[in-house]
């Protein structure tokens, strides 16, 4: 299961929207929680389909690095599993000489099925604790 959090960072990062949409079930479930202590989502998906223009949404940077910390798997059991991953996406953005980096403390709570022999996520729910921005040299 880690790898396949890692191909959603790797694919994040190379802009390949059709690499990261792979790695999802076709009635995935997808929620981004923008403030983690508002219960309310800030966005909801339900298809594979669905995840194009949020993943399509990353090319308004100039680039981006995911920095994944733990993965904890939660619990296991034959082809189901649930797990928490911590993760550090930086964002760099560019508009003639202004350069600024915005970074997020994110967690993922995972649930992940096994397909024909592939773990894929079955569902995302994506927690923002914090960001921050700054300007670079």
């Amino acid at each position: 299961m880690r790898e396949l959090v890692e191909a959603y960072a790797h694919c994040a990062d190379r802009r390949d929207a059709k690499g990261q949409m792979s790695l999802f079930t076709a009635d995935t479930h997808f929620v981004v929680y923008m403030n983690a202590k508002d219960p309310t989502p800030s966005q909801e998906l339900h298809s594979r389909e669905a995840l194009a223009p949020v993943f399509a949404d990353l090319n308004q940077y100039a680039a981006t690095m995911h920095f994944l910390g733990q993965t904890t798997i939660l619990t296991l059991t034959g082809d189901r599993a649930t797990g928490e991953t911590y993760c550090m996406p930086h964002h760099l953005s560019i508009d003639g000489k202004n350069r600024r980096l915005m970074i997020a403390a994110l967690r993922y709570v995972d649930t992940f099925v096994k397909m024909d022999g592939i773990w894929l996520f079955a569902e995302r729910l994506l927690y923002v604790d914090w960001l921050e921005e700054r300007a670079m040299s």
